[in-house]
């Protein structure tokens, strides 16, 4: 007998620079690749699901620095504390990753290293002088027409004056190649929009980058000169390589729309010019916003995530982070609309019809029959939507067929007739919900399926749900 290999499928979130402990915004991108991968870890695929720190920027060493740890034993262990606080709120956001990528370790050194020689070997490096503008927040060099009233549009501040000599990528030899890629591709750059915009970008001219800075004490010097540290781009990018374990190349790339340019243009540059396959999709998405404004620890408008879990419970801050902002736009943060969901979705629809099934389904038993009320959710579209980002859109099918089960309840009154039939029914279209939801309310959906005795399996969802003993349990949702 022949046994298909399980579908793999390769996420990469950015690698976030480890200066500050997780705020709302890098919680969000996060959180939504983790929904994307448990998505496809739910459909039998062999996932692996990568996040990781950027620990080699100067944000990092100036970090150190104010603390008093200048040397780089001293960087070095401010890193390595950092690193758990990272972990430990992705775990109390239930993100499940299978590769945590640290730019420190010397496997992605060795990477680094390797991949800069091949490039350096194609002859697309050379040493030259750059004067401009340095964006610290950025950790970018930057032109004046991209500054708005003199300073940084995202950090709100006036870049640095900077002439280095330093070593360039010939990117600009890559530009044609680029270019006709991102064309032909369509679903290379996600959403749509963004796909148009780095189309004008390129065709408006890009010119060679500098991939190097003086050494300052802290990063990977270049193997061809000791004196000079990788920039922060060319090293952080390579995560995605050093942390794939041979899945190469990525099925999905999540980041943030600001650092659209360094993976949709700089990104593919390297890699043709390294000989390695380039990502099947970059997916921006945009930014949570306070205010309007984009929520950044620099801007003193960060919200911690640890603090909404313990005051909303994970799974209501999962749910609003995927079900408020459309994916690939950006949505303005309110603890009142979360608050609104809880209540009005995930209490009063979802909690309610689970509460009232399994009481009823308690007193009365359930007896197997055909499951015409299941007939009503739109599961495939349901999966396009997901396989499409669309994770909002999703969730918002998904609640319909809740609504649908709410009204079958009213409609038929289980609790004067003490109908089985229709208490079966009502129960295996909650299997169907709970699974469906698992990726993005997991807690919930696992209490959900020990009450009904099902197994959280993609392929369970039209399987006849087995007569067996259903319990009520406590509140899943309380009332905020």
């Amino acid at each position: 007998m022949l046994f298909m290999a399980a579908k793999k499928f390769y996420v990469t979130t950015p690698i976030y620079y480890v200066n500050d402990v997780p705020h709302i915004g890098t919680a969000y991108c996060t959180v939504c690749s983790d929904i994307i991968a448990k998505w496809h870890r739910l459909k039998g695929e062999d996932v692996r699901f990568l996040t990781g720190l950027d620990e080699n920027s100067i944000k990092t060493y100036k970090a150190a620095e104010k603390l008093g740890r200048k040397t780089r034993k001293g960087i070095q262990e401010y890193t390595d504390d950092m690193a758990k606080k990272w972990k430990n709120v992705w775990k109390k956001l239930r993100i499940e990753y299978d590769g945590f990528v640290r730019t420190t370790e010397l496997a992605h050194k060795k990477v680094v290293l390797d991949f800069f020689n091949k490039v350096n070997k194609k002859g697309d490096i050379y040493k030259g002088k750059y004067k401009g503008l340095y964006c610290e927040g950025c950790e970018a060099f930057v032109t004046e027409k991209e500054l708005v009233n003199g300073l940084c549009p995202l950090h709100k501040t006036k870049p640095k004056e900077l002439e280095e000599e330093n070593y360039f990528f010939k990117l600009s030899k890559y530009q044609d190649r680029v270019l006709e890629h991102i064309e032909k591709d369509k679903n290379f750059i996600k959403p749509e929009s963004k796909r148009q915009e780095v189309i004008s970008f390129i065709k408006s001219g890009i010119k060679d980058v500098s991939i190097s800075r003086p050494d300052y004490g802290w990063g990977i010097n270049l193997s061809i000169d000791k004196k000079q540290v990788f920039w922060v781009w060319f090293d952080a990018l390579l995560n995605y390589i050093s942390g794939a374990e041979g899945r190469w190349p990525a099925d999905l790339h999540v980041i943030g729309k600001d650092i659209l340019r360094f993976h949709a243009v700089i990104w593919p540059a390297m890699l043709i010019s390294a000989g390695y396959k380039l990502p099947k999709t970059i997916f921006a998405h945009g930014f949570l916003t306070i205010n309007g404004q984009k929520i950044s620890k620099s801007l003193g408008n960060a919200i911690e995530p640890v603090y909404l879990v313990e005051k909303y419970g994970l799974d209501s801050i999962r749910y609003f982070l995927a079900r408020e902002v459309p994916f690939g736009q950006d949505g303005d943060f309110s603890e009142q609309v979360l608050k609104d969901r809880h209540n009005n979705e995930l209490a009063n629809k979802l909690g309610n019809l689970v509460s009232r099934v399994s009481a009823l389904a308690e007193k009365y038993g359930i007896e197997k029959c055909e499951n015409k009320l299941l007939h009503r959710l739109k599961l495939h579209e349901i999966e396009k939507l997901i396989e499409n980002y669309e994770l909002d859109k999703s969730l918002n099918e998904i609640f319909a067929f809740v609504d649908i089960c709410n009204e079958f309840v009213q409609e038929k009154k289980p609790w004067e007739t003490g109908d089985k039939n229709v208490l079966y029914e009502l129960a295996d279209s909650i299997k169907a919900i709970a699974i469906l939801l698992w990726p993005f309310i997991p807690e919930t959906s696992e209490k959900i399926a020990e009450q009904f005795s099902f197994k959280i399996r993609f392929d369970e969802i039209e399987k006849p749900l087995k007569e067996g003993r259903i319990k009520k349990h406590g509140i899943l949702f309380k009332k905020l």
